[in-house]
């Protein structure tokens, strides 16, 4: 995944939240001032060096991120394409977590498992 494809993925995650939310009135607004959009933006960041084996980089930058947007997503988690997270404190997205395309995820939800009896339990 190159940086192209990163911007991509940002641009769909924004696109998506403006189609999910009525409330939306631009862009800009998703960019600059939605939380789940900041969180969003920063996991895309940290996922792109997980993948590269910057593990350390990776986790401060999503560290970082929570502090800021109290919202956790792991590095190494899988999130698909045109995700919107919504009012989203509380959202905690661990390692082995995979959130699919098109996921509309609201406040307090936590998919974190690793210890799941099935393999897809921890997918959303």
């Amino acid at each position: 995944m190159g940086w192209n494809i990163l911007i991509d993925e940002i641009i769909l995650d924004v696109k998506t939240a403006k189609k999910m939310d009525p409330a939306a009135k631009s862009y800009a607004e998703i960019l600059f001032l939605y939380q789940g959009g900041h969180a969003l933006i920063t996991y895309r960041i940290a996922h792109w060096l997980y993948i590269r084996k910057h593990f350390f980089l990776a986790r401060w930058i999503s560290q970082h991120s929570r502090k800021r947007t109290l919202i956790e997503i792991h590095s190494g988690a899988i999130l698909g394409h045109g995700i919107f997270i919504d009012h989203g404190a509380g959202v905690v997205i661990g390692e082995t977590a995979e959130v699919g395309d098109n996921c509309l995820i609201y406040q307090c939800v936590t998919s974190v498992t690793g210890f799941s009896l099935r393999n897809d339990e921890e997918r959303i």
